[in-house]
């Protein structure tokens, strides 16, 4: 078989490894993703970088540049903007991974260094982030490219890839920095399967300077960029989710145990590897403390894990091909050990998320019709059943809001404001297994400041519920403001 016709086959399997499960999870996706859909859409319309029609411009979108670039398949609503999110995110995390497993071909010439291709389908975060609508499924990509090019000869291009995944996605910056210094001493490989020769010496410094600003100042122009336009350097998400160290360690062990870096647990083997997978290395135990430090996440799957998969999967590679083969089939195995316990335990539920929210929204659109201004916490879905304008109880899309006390899901939200902003139209979530109570403010619901507004003075004189979700799971109470008499009220379910 000649070199180019294995080095084909070899990326068409890493390809085929990463479409399967991302085409099985193609279901999932999540409300923030349906925010950024709106912001595309309305660029579309060519009114602006805004959440509402006619609000103001704000930072409501983490990965700034993203909303741009769906833009272009926005034109039909943010339904059309989310569906070109999710075959971007699956195309473009395919080819990579056909990149990362011809890196993988290239780790050594021992046959033990393919086993980590098994992580690959085996991720349901990698599948399901990759087809779920954010920008998770390009930053994984790019990931991926950030480590294979380096492994491929393309040092410099890694680093460039490394940095415009920290400018999408802050956190990364760590990462994206220690895998461009340690991309200067991989090897040039010498052909498919063969043993590559030994490291060039230690990298020049002109090189490693160049290595370090392309994975440093994209993150430096997009922190630059948002000071300039809405006066902070760091995204809005940051100051309407306040960080928790102590949610952030119990996210990042999560991830740790659950995604496939249990593979890397290799100590004496980690003896015997050169400068580029220790430097591999070192990038993933580096981002895994960085994401414990920006506090985690809320959203399932690990999300914030998921762009440094590819390195664990290079990495498991290069473990794989010195360590004994025992150990490597003992590591391989916990690690997909864990990773099968969520793509059982998760999977099937994660696939029906997306059919589920496209029911709700057809099932409230009617009842949302003729409203003017709708306050909830979920403002993804509401963006796509409804044009009225949205006021963002999270605060993501809100810097008054998110500037509240409390996180994005428990803001103490002043009575006051919903008047103030000329709230006609309440959306609450119920909490899971609820039904709607008489009178609806002695109902349980699901997040804080939902509570929170169910007992504010004179909620129940001022709000009557107009329609209830169907979805189990996603019980939302649709309430009227009271207008010379009650809202049209749907029987308590």
């Amino acid at each position: 078989m000649t070199g180019r016709r294995r080095s084909l086959l070899v990326a068409l399997a890493g390809a085929l490894a990463a479409l399967l499960p991302a085409l099985a999870l193609s279901g999932f996706t999540v409300d923030d993703a349906l925010i950024t859909a709106r912001y595309a859409h309305h660029l579309a319309r060519g009114l602006g970088y805004r959440f509402n029609a006619a609000g103001p411009v704000t930072d409501g979108v983490t990965p700034l540049g993203w909303a741009f670039a769906l833009a272009p398949f926005a034109a039909g609503g943010p339904l059309a903007a989310l569906a070109a999110a999710k075959a971007i995110g699956v195309a473009a995390w395919t080819l990579a991974a056909g990149a990362l497993a011809l890196a993988v071909d290239r780790a050594s010439g021992r046959p033990a260094r393919f086993a980590a291709l098994a992580l690959v389908p085996a991720s349901a975060p990698l599948g399901a982030w990759a087809a779920a609508g954010m920008e998770t499924g390009v930053v994984a990509a790019l990931g991926a490219l950030a480590v294979a090019l380096p492994a491929l000869g393309w040092a410099l291009a890694g680093a460039a890839c490394a940095g415009a995944a920290a400018a999408l996605r802050p956190e990364l910056l760590p990462f994206a920095l220690v895998v461009a210094l340690a991309a200067q001493a991989a090897p040039r490989a010498d052909g498919a399967g063969a043993a590559p020769p030994a490291p060039p010496a230690r990298p020049a410094w002109p090189r490693a300077l160049a290595a370090l600003a392309l994975a440093g100042l994209p993150f430096v122009a997009v922190a630059a960029t948002r000071l300039a336009i809405f006066g902070r350097a760091a995204p809005l998400a940051a100051l309407a989710k306040a960080p928790d160290a102590a949610l952030g360690a119990r996210y990042a062990l999560a991830c740790f145990l659950l995604t496939g870096p249990v593979a890397l647990i290799a100590p004496v083997a980690w003896r015997a590897l050169p400068a580029w997978p220790r430097g591999l290395l070192a990038a993933v135990a580096v981002h895994f403390l960085a994401v414990a430090a920006a506090g985690g996440d809320w959203m399932p799957l690990s999300r914030l894990a998921v762009p440094a998969l590819p390195a664990v999967v290079l990495a498991a590679a290069h473990v794989a091909s010195a360590a004994g083969a025992r150990a490597t089939a003992l590591r391989i195995a916990l690690a997909l050990a864990g990773q099968l316990f969520v793509m059982i335990r998760v999977g099937p539920t994660a696939a029906r998320v997306g059919g589920d929210r496209l029911r709700v929204i057809e099932e409230l659109r009617g009842a949302l019709a003729g409203a003017e201004v709708v306050a909830a916490l979920d403002i993804g879905w509401l963006g796509a059943a409804t044009a009225a304008t949205l006021v963002d109880l999270a605060g993501v899309t809100d810097p008054a809001i998110a500037a509240l006390p409390g996180g994005h899901t428990t803001k103490r939200i002043p009575g006051a404001l919903l008047d103030a902003r000329g709230v006609d139209v309440l959306v609450l979530l119920l909490a899971e297994g609820q039904a709607l109570a008489s009178p609806w403010t002695a109902s349980r619901f699901a997040r804080g400041v939902e509570q929170h507004l169910a007992r504010l003075p004179d909620a129940g004189e001022a709000f009557a519920p107009a329609a209830v979700s169907g979805v189990p799971h996603l019980r939302y109470v649709v309430l009227r403001r009271r207008a010379g008499g009650e809202a049209a009220a749907v029987a308590p379910r």
